[in-house]
């Protein structure tokens, strides 16, 4: 597991604003073949540890990706709750702001931060959502904070569905605040997706599609869960229009 919070902290620099490659933790595939107990992101780090993926690594197209997850159909929702993921937004990395801020601070421009010695909270900004082109603004507050979400790219749900039951608890936590899977959208399209996959939701922005796909598979990829056959097949649609689509 400190292979796993290592790659987390990785990826989770760059909202700090340190330089970070998240691309060589998921260079890797390791939907299969993973040894038995390890965490996906840690498969991933310990491989640029011996040298078959690095900082310099060329991430493998996301086509060549899908085709390496597992087909299977959908396990049971039984067990499942937000709280099997950890408490929302834990500052996994433990540098002082949760995940939702460092996130805010990433994906927002003109960002005003709560006056602090260490800036963490994020006041106001400006948000250029990915999924719809909508430029929204943000204030914090109540009835307004909503305005913006914090979409897990792979819902938690679908995560249960497709093989994070089978995890431990602390992958799935960082499952669920892995800068990877998390991006900051307009509130009303992050509630009209739910807990839907790539074969129910895309985002109304077509040409963020390609680029949405691939980070679904790019999160499968790095915490060895599979896709179903109509997941698979809408995600391949998708990826026929950019076959050299990469993994973030």
């Amino acid at each position: 597991m400190r292979w796993a919070v290592a790659v987390a902290g990785l990826a989770l620099a760059a909202s700090c604003g340190a330089a970070s490659d998240i691309t060589s933790a998921v260079a890797v595939p390791v939907a299969a073949g993973a040894p038995s107990g390890t965490s996906a992101a840690g498969t991933s780090a310990a491989a640029g540890a011996r040298g078959t993926a690095g900082p310099t690594a060329t991430p493998a197209p996301a086509v060549a990706a899908l085709a390496k997850l597992p087909v299977k159909g959908r396990a049971p929702t039984t067990g499942y709750s937000r709280g099997q993921f950890g408490p929302a937004w834990a500052d996994t990395d433990r540098n002082g702001c949760d995940q939702r801020n460092q996130v805010l601070g990433r994906d927002l421009t003109n960002v005003r931060y709560r006056p602090a010695p260490r800036p963490c909270v994020v006041l106001s900004g400006v948000l250029h959502d990915p999924y719809t082109g909508d430029t929204v603004a943000f204030t914090r507050g109540q009835g307004t904070s909503d305005k913006v979400q914090i979409d897990h790219v792979v819902s938690l749900s679908d995560a249960w569905q497709t093989g994070a039951q089978q995890l431990d608890a602390s992958t799935r936590e960082l499952l669920a605040t892995d800068p990877l899977n998390l991006l900051a959208v307009e509130g009303v399209v992050n509630q009209a997706k739910g807990d839907g996959d790539a074969a129910t939701w895309l985002p109304p922005a077509k040409d963020y599609r390609c680029t949405y796909v691939a980070r679904q598979v790019a999160v499968k990829t790095r915490y060895r869960l599979w896709v179903t056959a109509a997941e698979r097949d809408a995600i391949a649609r998708v990826l026929t229009a950019c076959p050299g689509q990469p993994l973030p």
